[in-house]
């Protein structure tokens, strides 16, 4: 019996780009990595290896316009689970500390469909374990960090 999510998030966007370029912008570890994490953050270390099994290692590092968070970094790690082309990604992801141990785990699955030259893209999150006093602040800022990261992907394929 699989346990219910401590937290979950459902964010449907439709893009103004054809389906093969929102595949590429999730599948492309080059794309990734210039949209990939909230506003002010970048991506030093970005492997992403979208293939059953395929490895993720993120280290996101808060720029100066995050102010007093500047130069923290936050990595990392997952798996690929399901890669369907130009369909569906299932990735399981973990927020890990500098001992590469998992504060927060996640399955992330993202589902894809094109329409009249727009794509239609559902993003679901579900939060399968947070590390009590350690996530709490991840847990808080998860819906806004995922919407300002997605709004950074609709400008990577040049406009919402």
């Amino acid at each position: 019996m699989e346990n219910k999510p401590i937290r979950e998030l459902v964010i449907t966007r439709t893009f103004d780009a054809p389906l093969d370029l929102v595949w590429k912008a999730w599948t492309d570890q080059r794309m990734v990595k210039r949209w990939w994490g909230p506003r002010g953050v970048t991506n030093p270390v970005c492997e992403w290896d979208p293939r059953p099994n395929g490895r993720i290692n993120i280290v996101m590092e808060a720029g100066k316009e995050l102010g007093p968070m500047a130069g923290q970094r936050w990595p990392m790690n997952g798996t690929f689970k399901e890669v369907t082309p130009r369909s569906r990604l299932v990735f399981m992801s973990n927020a890990i500390d500098e001992k590469q141990e998992a504060l927060l785990e996640n399955i992330v699955t993202v589902d894809f469909k094109e329409s009249g030259g727009k794509t239609e893209m559902r993003l679901h999150i579900a939060v399968t374990r947070a590390v009590k006093g350690k996530t709490e602040f991840m847990l808080q800022g998860m819906e806004m960090g995922w919407k300002q990261q997605i709004d950074k992907l609709a400008e990577e394929l040049g406009g919402i």
